[in-house]
């Protein structure tokens, strides 16, 4: 049944994960440069990229709340602090909280839109859902792979691309030092996350 959107749960539901996002986004620019001071740039960068897809949801849900532009909106919620010193912890901290919005806040939210009548709001709610789901695989697979010590190594054979000058290295570990470059190791992604490589 449609209800004024003034005074519906979703208005507050846009508010409560405008300020989700923003916190997330807040968070992860926090954690990167964690990863920067260890000297793990591409751990750094993948919490950049992450962030700024937050701030881009955040962006939408605000975009949904401009009929009520002016308006102050009194919400209550629970927030996440993550200052776990690791950045294994940190990322599993991630993987949690995208876990929550993914498989329980979205979901719960947009059933409330779709019930007060505001289905582009319902459909926000979900397709934001999926991509948090991609979120929490993400800092999961990095996460064990921090936890295993394999973000830098492989028992076999593995890949490697240097974010600063593409160099790919083939071995059991990303070097020191790249060959080409001469930047360190923390510049170093496991070919498997790079964006944009080669089929194999």
């Amino acid at each position: 049944m449609a209800v004024n959107f003034s005074e519906s749960k979703t208005k507050e539901n846009l508010m409560r994960a405008f300020a989700g996002e923003s916190q997330a986004r807040n968070r992860y620019t926090i954690a990167a440069e964690k990863a920067r001071h260890a000297g793990m740039y591409t751990i750094a960068d993948i919490f950049t990229y992450t962030a700024e897809q937050e701030r881009a949801h955040a962006e939408r849900f605000y975009e949904l709340l401009s009929s009520v532009s002016g308006e102050t909106i009194f919400i209550d919620g629970g927030y996440p602090v993550d200052a776990q010193e690791s950045l294994a912890e940190l990322m599993r901290a991630a993987e949690h909280n995208e876990k929550e919005e993914f498989e329980d806040v979205y979901p719960a939210f947009a059933e409330i839109a779709k019930k007060e009548g505001f289905f582009e709001a319902a459909s926000a709610f979900m397709q934001i859902a999926e991509i948090e789901h991609t979120h929490q695989k993400r800092f999961a697979e990095v996460a064990k792979m921090l936890e295993e010590n394999q973000y830098y190594a492989e028992a076999e054979e593995g890949k490697w691309i240097c974010t600063n000058c593409g160099h790919i290295h083939e071995g059991k570990a990303a070097p020191k030092v790249c060959p080409v470059c001469r930047h360190e190791q923390g510049y170093f992604l496991p070919y498997t996350m790079a964006p944009y490589k080669e089929k194999e």
